[in-house]
């Protein structure tokens, strides 16, 4: 007779543990061990317990191929969420690992392999290769494309989160954190009477009352202290003191440095030649050179940089409340000044000159510039919200996570690779698509707050991802390719060229042991099925080689990772002000610029619901999540294998260093740039 010492790992989370029947089998190369009753129910499994049990056989099992797993209800149904496995086979030989990190949900049988990644070409014998078969296949009948509306990229087939498996939800403490923290927020502005408890039906009265009760402007903008002293000290922590920004925000330079660090700093471009349809001459910006230069030689000097937003030009507008919302599509024009570094020099509010069409320069009225920078901010808040954080960021990385859950078996290196950097970002989309962005619920914020919501916002996003690149997601091309390599004090590309080089190499490093060469990946069909499945969504056009497959890796790990991070864990900080981002203007642009007063820009501000709740949404996005788990740190152990754990602990040392960089940098900073800290950067996109 066989004795096997088998260990069982519960899960570490609330409701983790189960007072069901579990059994086990163990299948070998020769054969199935006894099914054996692993547990007195109620007593073992319970949260975060690690159980040892004896698991016999009558012959011998040769090589270990699979556990087998099976839950059977004991008066009542209770999930059950397995973290790992290892068996012992008789004779003390070495351990074996069989990971699992799964919900056993109802009376199930589930069967696990053990931990050492293989490719399709490593199996060969026929249990094995019918168990990568029958998972996937099981696994696509679960995890089905959906379009949620044409012209975006394809989303997973659930109505709401409650339609997704277990295995892709979040955990009941991070559930509850979520649904409670806006309304948190929400109470600590003042709105205790209408905001009584977070459910989608009361917030939703909440938020009409919020518009009969205030919807009036405010005075005067030392107004918006009232509720920016609420929130902001509630803040975990913040990158920078948001305090600084509402001190600085009428600065030319502190604008700038939005343009280079802030909430969407993959805006700003090199500008050689200006646009015919920006009015602006050299006369004009002339008294914000230096001494001895003009437009001219500065634009040949590479000193002279655009914003440009023409993709908001002509989109439809919201309606709040029965009033009209307002947007623009302004172009600025920035200078690298050798003294006062990157400023504003001149702003163009619509696409099309003319006589109503001003251009507005810092020579002109102190009120007609400030309200100019407002606007192209306001342009900002819509661009870095819909494009830059939800678009190229939440969109793109959900459809490599369908990707991967349809076409890798749990085996497959690269699933092992992605799946730390996929957690939660199913259930956070699915939760966006249906609470922020549908035009079906009054909850949602485009709808009630910002200026393009509505059909606005999907058309924004049409536009966007027609010309959206696989290119412009590599840092390493998309700096150079928007010219703004050279531009001082752009830590956002420092920062992220780090990142880049350390992911690149972690991955390059992590595909060398499963594929030898370009044909190893060309005559892998899991992963080219999986290939097919991301190319059809515009991510990549070809993909042949090792190379290509670790560019492509990489771009979707730094996306889930750094440049999720840079869009949305500054919001607060650079939004908390609203006068310095504002999410929507309830006035047209101006037309004169003799004409502005502040009664005009109080009007043309967010009012006093909309500034609340514009301050609730970014409090509640951007701040730290409580069960964070940061970028190279795996809780769950995918991979068993040494020379994987070695790249693993490498890749560690690599973020710690570029860490220690990022603090050595910012030392003496009045104002620094900690967002791409890796400690502060999230695995995967958990909000």
């Amino acid at each position: 007779m066989e004795i096997y010492t088998v260990t069982v790992a519960t899960g570490t989370s609330e409701y983790s543990g189960t007072n069901n029947y579990i059994f086990m089998t163990l299948v070998g190369e020769k054969g199935e061990s006894e099914r054996t009753l692993l547990d007195n129910p109620g007593l073992d499994f319970c949260r975060g317990a690690v159980d040892t049990y004896k698991v016999t056989s009558h012959l011998p099992l040769g090589s270990l191929l699979l556990v087998r797993l099976e839950k059977k209800r004991y008066w009542v149904e209770d999930n059950w969420f397995c973290r790992y496995v290892t068996v012992e086979p008789p004779g003390g030989d070495k351990v074996l690992t069989f990971p699992c990190y799964r919900w056993l949900v109802g009376d199930i049988k589930v069967e696990i392999r053990e931990g050492i990644a293989k490719t399709l070409r490593d199996d060969s014998l026929p249990q094995l290769l019918a168990h990568r078969k029958t998972e996937l296949q099981e696994r696509q009948k679960t995890y089905r494309w959906s379009t949620w509306a044409p012209g975006i990229p394809r989303c997973i087939d659930a109505k709401t989160e409650a339609d997704l498996p277990q295995d892709v939800r979040f955990e009941n403490e991070k559930r509850s954190d979520f649904e409670h923290s806006l309304n948190y927020a929400l109470l600590e502005l003042s709105l205790k009477s209408t905001a009584p408890f977070f459910t989608v039906s009361l917030l939703e009265l909440s938020l009409k009352k919020l518009a009969i009760r205030f919807g009036k402007s405010w005075n005067d903008l030392d107004d918006f202290k009232r509720i920016f002293w609420k929130l902001r000290i509630y803040t975990i922590y913040v990158f920078f003191d948001s305090e600084y920004c509402m001190k600085n925000w009428k600065e030319d330079w502190f604008f700038g440095y939005q343009c280079l660090n802030g909430t969407n700093p993959r805006m700003i471009q090199r500008c050689t030649k200006l646009p015919k349809n920006f009015s602006v001459t050299a006369n004009m910006v002339q008294s914000s050179m230096a001494p001895r230069t003009n437009l001219d030689k500065e634009l040949q000097a590479g000193n002279i940089y655009l914003l440009d937003y023409a993709i908001m030009d002509g989109i439809p507008t919201n309606t709040i409340n029965g009033k009209p919302q307002y947007i623009a599509a302004p172009f600025c024009l920035l200078y690298q000044h050798p003294d006062e570094g990157l400023i504003p020099i001149a702003i163009q509010l619509e696409q099309t000159p003319g006589l109503d069409t001003p251009i507005f320069l810092p020579k002109d009225p102190p009120l007609a510039w400030v309200l100019a920078k407002m606007w192209v901010r306001h342009s900002e808040f819509q661009v870095f919200q819909l494009l830059s954080h939800l678009l190229r960021t939440h969109l793109v990385v959900e459809v490599v996570c369908v990707a991967t859950l349809r076409q890798l078996p749990v085996v497959h290196p690269i699933y092992k690779l992605l799946a730390p950097h996929l957690r939660y970002t199913l259930e956070i989309n699915c939760r966006g698509r249906t609470q922020l962005l549908s035009a079906n619920v009054i909850l949602h914020v485009c709808v009630k707050v910002v200026s393009t919501g509505g059909d606005g916002l999907l058309i924004l996003a049409q536009r966007e991802y027609k010309v959206l690149t696989y290119r412009s997601l590599q840092p390493h091309n998309d700096f150079p390719d928007r010219g703004v390599s050279q531009l001082p004090n752009y830590f956002y590309r420092e920062h992220s060229l780090m990142l880049w080089e350390a992911i690149h190499s972690f991955v390059s490093g992590m595909l060398s042991l499963y594929y030898q060469s370009d044909q190893d990946v060309q005559e892998d069909l899991e992963l080219q099925a999986w290939i097919r499945d991301i190319s059809q969504e515009g991510l990549a056009n070809k993909l042949s080689t090792r190379e290509e497959l670790s560019t492509l890796l990489a771009v979707a790990i730094f996306t889930s990772t750094a440049q999720h991070a840079a869009t949305n864990n500054g919001q607060f900080d650079w939004c908390a002000w609203i006068p310095n981002t504002p999410c929507t203007m309830r006035q047209p642009p101006p037309t004169d610029k003799d004409a502005v007063t502040m009664e005009m820009i109080m009007a043309t501000l967010p009012d006093v619901s909309q500034s609340c709740v514009q301050m609730a949404i970014t409090w509640h996005l951007g701040r730290t999540q409580p069960d964070a788990i940061a970028l190279g740190q795996y809780t769950e152990e995918h991979f068993t294998e040494g020379r994987a754990k070695e790249l693993i602990d490498k890749f560690r040392t690599e973020l710690k260093e570029i860490e220690d960089s990022i603090l050595r940098q910012n030392e003496g900073l009045d104002l620094q740039y900690l967002i791409l800290l890796p400690s502060r950067i999230e695995n995967s996109i958990t909000i």
